[in-house]
């Protein structure tokens, strides 16, 4: 039986409230901090709203993380109308997108990084905490009027309390979504549910009467083979269970009932979860494949009609799968189904409110251009000219308005399928809407580009219920340190086993070795100081 107890799920390392922001950004003191000498091309009394114009030419270094279906063109439109309305230009340091990561840990430890830092997911940046590598930007609210003003308007301070170090402060600027957005879910046949008169299931019982009918008819098919090596069907289906998995995976979990933390991959909603992909491996409903294969041999498979489902977002949904199924399968068509519900509820996770961000240079601070270049992080990220810069271009070139106000593409410019036979592409070939600059922002925004497909599907996710935020345990230099040797071998020994149990080579029957393997492993010296960060601060409020 599925347990129903709503479990919530620790989002990083969780620490204090944000305070002392403000609307507006003088040159001066910021924290106590003194900038005075590091105002050179910074604007005076910068305020929210305010166009950003450096006062005079500036030039800032950025890591660039290159997408293969737009790369980065030194010809963009983004560059040279960036320059125009800022007055500054940058310099980017070009990683493909594949090996972001790990040429951003190469790049920060041999002390050569950029000093701008964008793609850095919520917890990412604690591995350049302690070196002294990042920049504690909660310092320099005060620099930043937009995102102070996004901050107060959009009540956004529990989501930031995810974010605080142990110090008090944070080291990530966040990308900042106005509502809970859920974006991922599955993809499916719909010509072929039509055709066997199934509707979009409504939770994953029904998702898997669903597979199961398809199977019956396609007996030689495994109705969904996935892509993205299974990580966001783990955890979109984890995170309906109280539990997390795949690209949400998060080793500790808030366990309200007790007021503690538990690992996340010994509680029984993640067994329970566990339990529910295994059948569905062992019935023959999903591809074992899955979470090894490539993308695009998930894709082929999916395009080839092989297979009927596949995990997808909106733009994977337009540009990788309807255009190749056109060709292949006639009379196929394709739709992104609304999130099924899981024994934790109709829910979606509170943490999708922040986005991958930035992360500073600790080496920025002693620029000459300090405030200048935060001024410009602030216009460019968090204010709303500047979101829809990044996103749509620049009107009566890329964009016009209509009579209403609203934003259209020239009708020789597609994106996300608005155009298909356009010559020329908003991210290709002017290089906006790229996920280095565009993501998050006002829900206006978001959806301005969405198809009426897609707000509709958004319609439905926004019916679910919000799971809460964890609690913060706020980890200090040496816990944290501790705690990171600990947490490694403890997440890769439970993915590993979350696998084979999935598919098959490890019995269900040995789940409970398998939890004391975790305890081999030093799971409950983990939570000792886990729980005692989090007792810790508790007992400060």
């Amino acid at each position: 039986m599925f347990s129903t107890r709503k479990r919530v799920i620790a989002t990083g390392a969780l620490i204090a409230l944000v305070a002392g922001l403000t609307a507006c950004s003088s040159v001066g003191d910021s924290d106590g901090t003194d900038l005075t000498g590091k105002d050179v091309g910074a604007m005076a009394n910068f305020k929210a709203g305010d166009q950003f114009r450096a006062t005079e030419a500036l030039d800032f270094s950025i890591l660039f993380s290159d997408h293969p279906n737009y790369p980065l063109q030194d010809d963009w439109l983004l560059w040279s109308e960036l320059t125009e309305r800022t007055n500054v230009t940058l310099a980017p340091t070009v990683v493909p997108m594949s090996d972001y990561e790990q040429k951003r840990s190469l790049l920060v430890g041999a002390g050569k990084a950029p000093m701008i830092i964008p793609k850095t997911y919520p917890g990412q940046e604690q591995a350049y905490v302690s070196s002294g590598a990042a920049l504690p930007v909660s310092k320099y609210l005060d620099l930043m009027p937009n995102l102070s003003e996004k901050i107060d308007k959009w009540e956004l301070e529990d989501s930031f309390d995810g974010l605080r170090q142990a110090d008090g402060e944070f080291y990530l600027l966040p990308g900042l979504h106005e509502d809970v957005w859920q974006d991922y879910s599955v993809a499916f046949r719909t010509d072929i549910m039509d055709e066997l008169g199934l509707e979009a299931p409504k939770d994953w019982n029904e998702f898997r009467d669903v597979l199961t009918a398809i199977k019956t008819v396609y007996p030689d098919s495994y109705p969904l083979s996935d892509r993205f090596k299974g990580d966001s069907l783990l955890n979109v289906v984890s995170m309906t269970y109280g539990s997390t998995a795949g690209w949400g995976w998060e080793a500790a979990s808030w366990n309200p009932d007790d007021e503690k933390f538990e690992f996340t991959g010994a509680t029984a909603e993640y067994r329970e979860f566990v339990e529910y992909l295994h059948s569905l491996v062992e019935d023959g409903l999903v591809d074992p494949e899955s979470f090894t294969q490539d993308d695009d041999s998930a894709i082929q498979k999916f395009v080839s009609g092989k297979s009927f489902a596949i995990s997808s977002n909106a733009q994977t949904l337009v540009n990788d799968y309807r255009p190749a199924i056109i060709d292949t399968v006639p009379g196929a068509t394709v739709a992104k189904l609304p999130l099924p519900a899981g024994p934790a509820g109709n829910v979606v996770a509170e943490s999708t409110r922040l986005e991958n961000g930035i992360m500073i240079n600790a080496d920025a601070l002693e620029s000459e251009n300090f405030t200048a270049m935060m001024q410009f992080i602030d216009w460019l990220w968090y204010s709303d000219a500047g979101a829809e810069f990044v996103k749509w271009g620049v009107e009566g070139i890329t964009f016009d308005r209509g009579e209403d106000g609203k934003r259209e593409l020239l009708a020789d410019i597609d994106y996300v399928g608005v155009h298909p036979g356009a010559t020329t592409h908003l991210q290709k070939d002017f290089g906006f809407a790229g996920g280095v600059f565009a993501y998050g922002g006002a829900t206006e925004l978001l959806e301005s580009t969405f198809s009426d497909e897609e707000i509709a599907f958004q319609d439905v996710m926004k019916k679910k219920d919000v799971l809460p935020l964890a609690p913060p345990f706020p980890l200090e230099e040496a816990e944290r340190e501790q705690a990171t040797l600990l947490e490694t071998p403890l997440s890769d020994t439970a993915k590993q086993a979350t696998l084979r149990f999935i598919l098959g080579q490890r019995d269900l029957s040995e789940w409970d070795d398998y939890v004391t393997e975790l305890e081999g492993k030093g799971m409950d010296t983990y939570l000792d100081l886990v729980n005692s960060a989090y007792e810790r601060y508790a007992a400060t409020k």
